[in-house]
């Protein structure tokens, strides 16, 4: 099968048959499925997918009894994100190039054939969307986006102008050796990078103005965003080693605070044993700044320690990547 298309929903019933409809006429030239995940919507999008589904001679919806039917449903009881929902389609996808597209008809399917043809012919392991030309709120959508993605770049060092957009193509072997969970979805290029797939490409697509629905993403999602990409730096950076960052820095701050404790003392001693006016060690406040230093440098020190212990036993600490062997 040469394509999945892998579709997280969260209460889009009014466009899931006009999306369908587009993606028929887009793939015409491809062999596909679409797989269609129910993030615990609300409204009848579940029996719309069944509708479609009986259209096309299935009963139900179900996760995939073998079939030659291109539509297939993957609902969950309540609405646990987008994150979770691709990572059940990823998991259920069967397809040699794995596409993400949002359920919104923001996005178009008309996209899908190029992206495809650069993973083939040009050899990337992925190529995402940049939507130019944003048809969203200029405030609360396009100048924090801008700002978000400028930051994901210096810290990932991966040169996308969209890294959140939801058109996407992937080999299908990126899919299965990364594991998207909490809200990592933003960062999925970012994952893939780290696991050792490093071709990653871009494509400019049209982008429309959501015909239904509203939004279902607030402004918290660029704090929530830069929180996320925090944890996903530290963790491909130290997260096989913490002692090298909390042991490093533990040691730094008891140096410091162990030296400006030892000068307060020696001026003070000094001060004392030549009959000059001299203040208290107590006194002064410098002195309670140098022992927080120590006190703070001994605990990053004790907790890289323990964060090498829990990283020594991790049952994955030596999980690799792998291309081939020979």
């Amino acid at each position: 099968m040469d394509l999945s298309i892998v579709i997280p929903l969260y209460n889009e019933a009014e466009s899931l048959p006009e999306l369908k409809a587009w993606i028929d006429r887009a793939l015409k030239d491809f062999t596909y499925e679409t797989i269609f995940v129910d993030d615990g919507s609300t409204d009848n999008s579940w029996e719309v997918i069944q509708q479609m589904m009986k259209k096309t001679g299935k009963k139900e919806a179900s996760l995939f009894p073998e079939s030659s039917e291109n539509i297939h449903g993957i609902r969950f009881r309540r609405n646990y994100g987008k994150s979770a929902a691709l990572y059940e389609g990823f998991a259920a996808a069967r397809g040699d190039i794995v596409v993400t597209l949002d359920a919104d008809l923001q996005d178009s399917p008309e996209e899908i054939p190029e992206m495809v043809r650069m993973i083939r012919e040009e050899g990337y392991d992925l190529v995402s969307g940049w939507k130019q030309h944003r048809q969203d709120n200029a405030i609360t959508k396009n100048l924090p986006s801008k700002l978000y993605n400028w930051t994901a770049r210096k810290v990932t060092g991966i040169q996308l102008h969209d890294m959140n957009c939801g058109i996407k193509a992937y080999r299908s072997e990126v899919v299965k050796n990364i594991e998207v969970y909490g809200e990592m979805h933003r960062y999925i290029p970012y994952l893939a990078k780290n696991a050792g797939f490093d071709k990653i490409g871009e494509k400019p697509v049209h982008h429309q103005k959501r015909k239904f629905g509203v939004s279902k993403f607030g402004v918290d999602r660029f704090v929530n965003g830069l929180l996320d990409l925090m944890s996903l730096w530290f963790l491909s950076r130290f997260g096989g080693k913490p002692m090298h960052f909390f042991g490093t820095s533990g040691i730094f701050m008891f140096l410091v605070g162990f030296i400006m404790t030892f000068c307060i003392i020696v001026g003070k001693l000094y001060h004392q044993s030549h009959g000059l006016p001299y203040r208290a060690v107590t006194a002064q406040p410098l002195f309670y700044l140098s022992l927080l230093a120590v006190v703070l440098g001994v605990m990053l020190f004790l907790a890289g320690f323990v964060g090498e212990m829990v990283s020594r036993n991790s049952t994955e600490r030596n999980k690799y990547q792998i291309r081939e062997r020979l």
